[in-house]
């Protein structure tokens, strides 16, 4: 135990939930810039306070960098990792701007989140119009697919910041009713997806770590290849 926290002393500490679509994309960005960090996987129950102590705001993901300042906004995360490296150009599009992709993203964590929570826990919001809510989550994917039509991502011929932050919600999105989704006349958004669930990255970030306890070491993130095979093989 010694060794490990000596191993993992003086690497940012990110706070996750492996299924949280928020936390995922800020673990896309983080392994895909090859930032390592110490992962300390949350219970959403029984938050550490440790991670309170950090971020008032009780969410993840927050990252805690080595000089103490505290990231608390998925987007955030994304850039400050990217800002270090940004091996395949996501914060460059081969089409639009910077601009163009954040207020695509505002759009995505805003009309489109409330209505993905409306439609994935009802019960949570029973004064929300479910059918209200369905029409807007499908008229903001139906526009998605359309920006898609031409290249396969959204903004040129390759992945960006935009499809990354918003593929984890439209995973989400697509699970509440998998025939029900595919179903959909949206076939180049059903292959956007898919394509980044069949990656490599995606399998990378989507590994199952042990809650984190305060007497424990976190975990290494991202892991190596030796390490997802040993723990797969475990």
């Amino acid at each position: 135990m010694a060794e490990q926290l000596t191993a993992l002393q003086g690497l940012p500490v990110l706070y996750s939930f492996r299924r949280c679509p928020y936390a995922m994309r800020a673990r896309l960005a983080l392994a895909q810039a090859g930032v390592e960090c110490q992962l300390r996987e949350v219970v959403l129950k029984d938050k550490p306070a440790a991670l309170l102590a950090a971020s008032p705001k009780a969410t993840v993901p927050v990252l805690v960098l080595a000089d103490g300042t505290v990231i608390d906004e998925s987007l955030d995360i994304m850039l400050w990792a990217l800002g270090q490296n940004d091996p395949d150009g996501w914060l460059a599009p081969t089409a639009g701007s910077m601009d163009d992709m954040r207020a695509l993203i505002a759009r995505n964590d805003g009309e489109f989140k409330q209505a993905l929570d409306r439609c994935k826990y009802p019960n949570r919001h029973p004064e929300a119009d479910a059918a209200a809510a369905q029409d807007a989550a499908r008229a903001f994917l139906s526009g998605l697919n359309e920006q898609l039509a031409a290249t396969g991502y959204l903004f040129g011929r390759d992945p960006s910041l935009a499809d990354m932050a918003i593929r984890p919600f439209v995973r989400q999105f697509a699970g509440i009713d998998e025939a029900a989704w595919q179903a959909q006349p949206w076939p180049h958004l059903q292959a956007w997806v898919t394509r980044l669930t069949d990656s490599a990255l995606f399998e990378q970030v989507m590994n199952k770590y042990p809650a984190w306890h305060p007497d424990e070491a976190g975990v290494l993130f991202p892991a190596d290849a030796d390490t997802l095979e040993g723990q797969a093989s475990a």
